[in-house]
């Protein structure tokens, strides 16, 4: 596979991880305002420490993605 392909290939690679993330954050952020409702508050703060992690790798997942674009 030439050099310019794997790029474009690990590229679509890390933005397909990215858009799992956006999605896993969604869920999880739904999940712990349910649970917050109903009087989980410790198991709501987890949840959103959760997402805090999936936030911090989601920005770093765009950088490498924009790192391996711009070549």
């Amino acid at each position: 596979m030439h050099t310019q392909d794997q790029a474009v290939a690990a590229a679509d690679a890390l933005t397909l991880l990215l858009s799992q993330q956006h999605g896993i954050a969604a869920a999880l952020e739904e999940i712990a305002g349910w649970i917050s409702t109903r009087g989980g508050s410790v198991a709501a703060e987890n949840a959103l420490a959760a997402l805090q992690v999936l936030d911090l790798n989601a920005k770093a997942l765009t950088q490498a993605i924009n790192q391996v674009r711009q070549g």
